[in-house]
């Protein structure tokens, strides 16, 4: 029996990067829901689940929470209402089904009436529709006929990413009999679909079976089975290997296997591993059972009693029953390479041996006297495995599947998953090592036994976490080293034990990236904020060890003071400057010139160094003013109060009495500088920059 793999199957990008979009937002987040399911495939979404993610449908929206939309996408205005609702949404819609949207919204705005071609019901064609008000679905290329497009000039037709190429053709063909106009094709079906397709096809036509593995309810895994089922007689749709019994796979020679683009490797590459494991007990149980009908049972690995026929200077020949007599070389002897044969058996008697090989070559049984001797190792060896005792491996070689080593002189095997409780790339650089491993899977029978490296290595990590969490506090300063970056964050190492720093906790400025402020292997103080044990989670602040920025400008700056700053965002009543010390302050467009400016825009720009004097301070909302006017040349302005206060003199607050009014302009000027709120101008400097 032969599997064959098809050349294209699985996921594809847009799927494999909302599945990883999805398990990170599980990883590091609290209140997570996700609308609906993540892709059309039942393991992936109950990985979701254990992993926390609740499941909710659009009846009841949730508030507050973050929420995961589907890898095919939402209707536009259901994701604004999810930010409405003051959820943080995390689209893990396909890229390529993101570009659909825009291609039609892009059309609509050109009142161009859209053809759609796809499935009605699918999420994928729900989303799209949305974004149009002519947007006509169709699936077949009857319903064109109906469709409203008498007096258009021209129609745009695409389609849904999954569609095989053909039926859209036929879809523009009917068009061209009914519409005399334009037709603009544009090409949405996804590549990697069409090559998922297409060596499905390929494959199908070589094979005496087909397994597609994908859900149920899936679009394009139901299109690959329909593909296959054109060219080949014997089609399975399973979404795991599991739902078969594989008895009556014996008949086929060969047997192929495609995967939907929401079916994850782990599922196909344990569809592939039952079948090929499959073919060879087939073969194997074939060439044994032939073995066994021809002779007296006696395989490798076995100990056999027998009885010594002849004694030489280099060998011992022993009958063991068999249809050919077994040799002892004198290297199996003994572990005494000085021995002699004569000094240990004569002719006649009866020992033990252990079975080799079963073909020297020459017809001869290769046996070995010694080895029975050391199965006391293994007795051994058998104590430790059900003590659990950790014992020491010596790694001797990579092979297909992990590594092979020696305990006690004794040849064990660490698979690859078990070299490490990181994924290992590279096993060569165990080779030569010794490793604390724990005994996993013993046979003495079969003189077999499985290590683990990874199961140690955990124990320790757990062992390294208690003692981290129990030396830590809440409030207390620490030191570690960044790890690694992430778009939302720092992960630092703190002993052992990763914590994060939120990019939010990096700066008391806003931090469009973590690398703007940290690198990796850079050594970093930080603020123990919030310990979570049962949940294994540590956050961090960074920000916390420096002044707030407003602090910083109090202690130096006062009304009247000359500074510096940068212009960090332009509105239609003025500018915003960031300070030296990292403070924002307004400069309104009645302050920039002595001469009348219509928009700041026509004078500043964003990025500009300019020079300010500060004319009021509110210490109640943190508020500063500041005016450009008053550094130019024509007359020196005043801050409010009549006249420039001291270092040492606190400015007013909000409540306090006013003192004498300045000349009219510069009243009104301060005037809509108490009135602005500047939260809500932040939030504007915010949402301009994103």
């Amino acid at each position: 029996m032969e599997i064959l793999l098809s050349e294209s199957y699985g996921f594809c990008g847009g799927v494999k990067r909302a599945v990883n979009l999805a398990f990170e937002t599980a990883r590091e987040y609290e209140n997570v829901k996700i609308l609906g399911e993540l892709v059309h495939n039942a393991a992936v979404n109950e990985k979701l689940r254990d992993a926390g993610v609740e499941e909710i449908d659009t009846e009841r929206l949730p508030e507050n929470a973050t929420v995961i939309t589907r890898s095919h996408g939402i209707p536009k205005e259901l994701k604004a209402q999810l930010v409405e609702r003051g959820n943080e949404v995390v689209d893990t819609t396909c890229p390529f089904v993101a570009r659909i949207y825009r291609i039609a919204e892009d059309i609509q705005e050109s009142s161009i009436p859209v053809v759609l071609v796809g499935d009605p019901n699918h999420p994928e064609i729900q989303g799209i529709v949305s974004y149009g008000e002519e947007i006509y679905v169709v699936t077949k290329p009857e319903e064109v006929d109906a469709l409203p497009l008498e007096g258009k000039s021209k129609i745009a037709l695409i389609s849904q990413t999954t569609n095989p190429r053909k039926n859209v053709d036929m879809v523009e063909d009917r068009l061209k009999g009914v519409f005399t106009g334009e037709i603009l094709r544009y090409n949405t079906i996804c590549e990697a679909t069409n090559d998922r397709q297409k060596a499905c096809r390929n494959l199908a036509k070589n094979v005496d079976c087909m397994l597609v593995i994908g859900g149920k309810n899936s679009a394009n895994t139901i299109k690959l089975a329909k593909i296959a089922a054109e060219h080949c007689k014997n089609v399975y749709h399973i979404q795991t290997i599991n739902q078969l019994d594989l008895r009556p796979f014996k008949k086929f020679n060969k047997i192929g296997i495609t995967a939907g683009a929401s079916t994850p490797d782990s599922v196909i590459k344990e569809a592939v591993s039952r079948m090929d494991n499959f073919s060879r007990d087939e073969m194997n149980n074939e060439m044994m059972e032939a073995i066994e009908n021809s002779f007296t049972r006696v395989r490798r690995g076995e100990i056999v009693d027998g009885e010594v026929l002849y004694v030489t200077d280099n060998e011992v020949m022993v009958n063991i029953g068999y249809r050919a007599d077994g040799i002892i070389s004198r290297d199996e002897l003994s572990n005494d390479p000085n021995v002699k044969p004569e000094e240990l058996f004569q002719q006649g008697d009866e020992i033990q041996v252990y079975v080799m090989k079963m073909d020297d070559g020459d017809g001869n049984v290769v046996l070995s006297y010694k080895r029975v001797e050391n199965m006391k190792v293994w007795d051994e060896m058998e104590e430790k495995f059900e003590n659990g005792e950790i014992v020491t491996a010596h790694v001797t070689n990579v092979v297909k599947g992990g590594l092979t080593c020696e305990v006690d002189g004794l040849n064990g095997f660490i698979p690859a998953s078990h070299a490490s409780v990181r994924f290992q790339r590279d096993l060569s650089k165990y080779v030569d090592q010794d490793l604390e491993c724990e005994i996993i899977d013993f046979d003495k029978g079969r003189r077999k036994f499985v290590l683990s490296r990874k199961n140690v290595e955990a124990k320790e990590i757990e062992e390294k976490r208690k003692e981290v969490y129990s030396t830590l506090e809440e409030g207390e300063f620490i030191e570690g080293t960044v790890q690694r970056l992430t778009n939302f964050g720092a992960f630092v190492d703190v002993g052992g034990v990763d914590g994060l720093i939120h990019i939010s906790e990096l700066s008391w400025n806003r931090v469009k990236h973590p690398s703007d402020v940290v690198s990796p292997g850079e050594k970093v103080k930080v603020l123990v904020l919030k310990i979570d044990e049962e949940k294994n989670r540590i956050a961090l602040g960074l920000k916390q060890t420096t002044k707030k920025p407003w602090d910083e400008f109090i202690e130096t700056v006062s009304v009247g003071d000359d500074v510096k700053g940068t212009v960090v965002n332009i509105l239609d009543f003025g500018a915003f400057v960031r300070l030296e010390s990292g403070v924002d302050g307004l400069l309104h467009v009645s302050q920039i010139s002595r001469q009348h400016v219509e928009k700041p825009s026509d004078v500043l720009e964003i990025g500009q160094e300019i020079e300010v004097r500060v004319t009021d301070i509110n210490y109640d909302d943190k508020k500063i003013s500041l005016s450009m006017k008053a550094l130019q040349p024509g007359g020196e302005d005043e801050p409010a109060g009549g006249q420039r206060p001291k270092r040492d003199q606190k400015p007013r607050r909000k409540d306090r009495p006013q003192a004498e009014s300045k000349p009219e302009e510069e009243n009104f000027s301060m005037a809509i500088g108490d009135l602005i709120n500047f939260d809500e101008l932040e939030a504007s400097e915010d949402h301009s920059e994103e």
